[in-house]
C-alpha cells in the first residue's frame, strides 16, 4: 500500500511540475537606457533622468558593452524640447542638469540676460555695463522677433547639463588622448522647442569663465548632428572671443554649446596654421597660379609623350616615361580638384562638399602613391640594376599608383570623414572655407601626414644614394670628362622633381611665414618642373641626348619588365 501511494504523490508532482513549466514564460529582457534595450524616449521622469545619467557616468572609454552613446546623446538632446512642448515643468534641480523654461513676450525692448552658475538653476538677472555675470548668456531681442510663425509668445528652455568625464559627446578632436576636453564637461543648451532656430541676425552671446592654461586653444563650439552616426563638435557660424580668464563665443542659432580646450602643440598631431584672411588670401592666390601654370606645363609633358609614343616604336616598351606620364596626369587631376575646390569654397549641400573633398582626397593620395613609384623604380634601375625582370611591370604598378589611394578614400569617406574645413586666425575668425577633412580627425593624420612621410622619406633615401652614386661617378672620371658635376646637379634636381622633394619644404612651415610662402610657391611649380626634366630626356634626339646627358638619363639604362 505505501509503494502506490509514493508512486502516485511522485505522479502528481510531475503532472504539477511540467504544468508550470508550460504556464512559465521567459524573463523580460532588463530595462536598460545603456545599452538601448528599452525605449526611453518620451520618459523623462526623476526615474529616467537619474537611469540616464547614471548609464552617462558608466560609459567611459574602453567600455562600449555597457552604453549606448548614441541612444544617451539623443536622449538629453530631445530633453530641452520635450521640457518646451510639456508647458509644465518651469524648473529642473538635480545634481546633473538644471533646467530654467519660461515663457517670454516676442516683442521685446530689451535684450535678455541669464546667470549660467554650475551649482544654480539659470535665472534672469540684469546686466548693464560691465555688470555682468561671469558665466551667462545674452539672448538679443532681435532672436524672438525673427521666430517664425508670428508668434506673441515663445517658451525659452536654458540647460546647463554635466556630462561627465565620459565617452558622451566626446567629438573626433577628444578622443585623441592628448588632453583635450570640455570645460568642465559642461554644456550650456538654448532651445525653443522642435523649430530649429538659425542665422540670427544678431548673434548671442555665451560667457565661460576659466583660468588661462599654457598651450590650450578655446574653441566655442556646437554639438552638430549631421556629422558623423553620432555627431561631433562644430564651430561653424560660431565666433570665439578671447578675454583674460573668460571666453565670449557668438553664435547665430541655438543648440548646446560648449567651450572646446584642445592641446595646441602635440609632439605627433600637427596644429592648423595660424593665419589672418589676408596672408591666407595671398596664398591662395599664389598656390591658384603656381597650379594652373603647372596644369598647362603637365598638359604639354603629356601630349609630347603622345607624339614620341608616334614617332619612335622602341618608346613604347619604356616604364620610365610611362611612369612620368602617370605622375603628370594625377599632378594636372589634383591641380584641377584644388582649384574647383578652393573656389567654390564650402558652398553646396554637405554631400556635395563630401564628394569635392573625397576626390581632392584621392588626388592627393595618387600623387603621393605615384611619386612613391617613381621612387621605387629609380631603386630599381640605379641601386638594384639586377634581377628586376617583373612581368606586366607598368599594370602592377598602375593597379598601386591608382587602386590603394580608391581603398583609402573608401575607408575614409565610410567614416563620413569629408565635409567643411576651415582655417582661423589667432582671434579665431574664419580665414578660409572648403571642402576637405572636417575638424581634422585621425584619418587626415593617418592618410594624409602619415601617408605622405612614408613616400617622401623613401624617395628622400633612394635619391640620397642615387646622388651619391652619381658623384661617385664622377669622381672616379673625372678629367675624361668635362662638367660631369654640373651635369649630375641637373640629374638629381630632375628626379628630386619627381620624387616630391618639393612637398618636403612643409616640414619647414613652422619656422615663419617666408617659409609657407615659399613651400606655396615651388610645390605649385612641381609641374613645370616635370616637364623640364621630361622634355630635357626625351625631346632631344637619341644621339645627342646620349652625348650631352650622360649621367641624365640614369632611368633609362635598363628595362625592367617584357610586356
Amino acid at each position: 500500500m505505501v509503494m502506490p501511494r509514493v508512486l502516485g504523490t511522485l505522479l502528481l508532482l510531475l503532472l504539477l511540475l511540467l504544468a508550470s513549466g508550460m504556464q512559465t514564460e521567459p524573463p523580460e529582457p532588463p530595462r536598460s537606457i545603456c545599452l538601448g534595450l528599452s525605449d526611453l524616449a518620451g520618459h523623462y521622469d526623476n526615474l529616467g533622468l537619474n537611469d540616464a545619467a547614471e548609464c552617462s557616468r558608466k560609459c567611459q572609454p574602453g567600455k562600449s558593452d555597457t552604453c549606448n552613446v548614441g541612444n544617451l546623446q539623443s536622449y538629453w538632446l530631445n530633453y530641452e524640447t520635450h521640457l518646451v512642448e510639456e508647458n509644465k515643468t518651469n524648473t529642473v534641480n538635480m545634481s546633473f542638469v538644471k533646467v530654467l523654461v519660461q515663457n517670454f513676450n516676442t516683442n521685446l525692448s530689451e535684450d535678455l540676460h541669464f546667470s549660467l552658475e554650475p551649482s544654480q538653476i539659470p535665472m534672469q538677472v540684469t546686466a548693464k555695463g560691465e555688470d555682468k555675470p561671469p558665466n551667462g548668456v545674452r539672448l538679443p531681442r532681435s532672436l524672438f522677433r525673427s521666430l517664425p510663425g508670428n508668434r506673441s509668445v515663445v517658451r525659452l528652455a536654458i540647460t546647463i547639463l554635466d556630462i561627465s568625464p565620459g565617452n558622451l559627446f566626446k567629438g573626433s578632436q577628444l578622443s585623441l588622448g592628448d588632453g583635450s576636453h570640455v570645460l568642465n564637461n559642461r554644456l550650456v543648451g538654448l532651445s525653443v522647442g522642435q523649430t530649429p532656430v538659425t542665422g540670427l541676425p544678431e548673434p548671442l552671446e555665451l560667457v565661460f569663465s576659466h583660468q588661462d592654461q599654457r598651450n590650450m586653444t578655446f574653441t566655442c563650439v556646437f554639438w552638430d548632428v549631421t556629422k558623423g552616426p553620432t555627431g561631433d563638435w562644430s564651430s561653424k557660424g560660431c565666433f570665439t572671443e578671447h578675454k583674460a580668464q573668460r571666453t565670449i563665443c557668438h553664435c547665430d542659432h541655438l543648440t548646446f554649446f560648449t567651450l572646446l580646450l584642445v592641446t595646441a602643440h602635440s609632439a605627433l598631431i600637427p596644429v592648423r596654421p595660424v593665419l589672418d584672411k589676408a596672408t591666407v588670401q595671398a596664398l591662395t592666390r599664389i598656390s591658384q597660379a603656381g597650379c594652373g601654370v603647372s596644369m598647362v606645363f603637365l598638359a604639354f609633358t603629356i601630349v609630347l609623350y603622345i607624339a614620341l609614343r608616334f614617332s619612335r616604336q622602341r618608346f613604347k616598351s619604356e616604364d620610365a616615361p610611362k611612369i612620368h606620364v602617370a605622375l603628370s596626369v594625377s599632378l594636372f587631376l589634383l591641380n584641377l580638384a584644388f582649384l574647383v575646390n578652393v573656389g567654390s569654397g564650402s558652398q553646396g549641400s554637405h554631400a556635395a562638399c563630401w564628394v569635392r573633398g573625397g576626390i581632392l582626397h584621392y588626388f592627393l593620395l595618387c600623387t603621393f602613391t605615384w611619386m612613391g613609384l617613381e621612387a621605387f623604380h629609380l631603386y630599381l634601375l640605379v641601386i638594384r640594376v639586377f634581377n628586376t625582370y617583373f612581368g606586366h611591370y607598368f599594370l602592377k604598378l598602375s593597379l598601386v599608383g591608382w587602386g590603394l589611394p580608391a581603398l583609402m578614400v573608401i575607408g575614409t569617406g565610410s567614416a563620413n570623414s569629408y565635409g567643411h574645413y576651415t582655417i582661423r586666425d589667432k582671434e579665431n575668425r574664419t580665414s578660409l572655407e572648403l571642402c576637405w577633412f572636417q575638424e581634422q580627425p585621425a584619418a587626415l593624420y593617418i592618410t594624409v601626414h602619415g601617408y605622405f612621410l612614408l613616400t617622401f622619406l623613401f624617395g628622400s633615401m633612394v635619391l640620397a644614394l642615387v646622388a651619391w652614386k652619381i658623384f661617385t661617378l664622377s669622381s672616379a672620371t673625372a678629367g675624361k670628362e668635362q662638367g660631369q658635376n654640373r651635369k649630375g646637379l641637373v640629374t638629381v634636381l630632375g628626379l628630386s622633381s619627381l620624387v616630391g622633394v618639393t612637398w618636403g619644404l612643409a616640414v619647414l612651415t613652422p619656422l615663419g611665414l617666408s617659409t609657407v610662402y615659399i613651400f606655396a610657391l615651388f610645390n605649385s611649380l612641381q609641374g613645370v618642373f616635370i616637364f623640364c626634366w621630361f622634355a630635357i630626356l626625351y625631346f632631344p634626339s637619341q644621339s645627342t641626348t646620349s652625348s650631352s646627358s650622360g649621367t641624365a638619363r640614369l632611368d633609362q639604362a635598363h628595362s625592367v619588365s617584357h610586356e
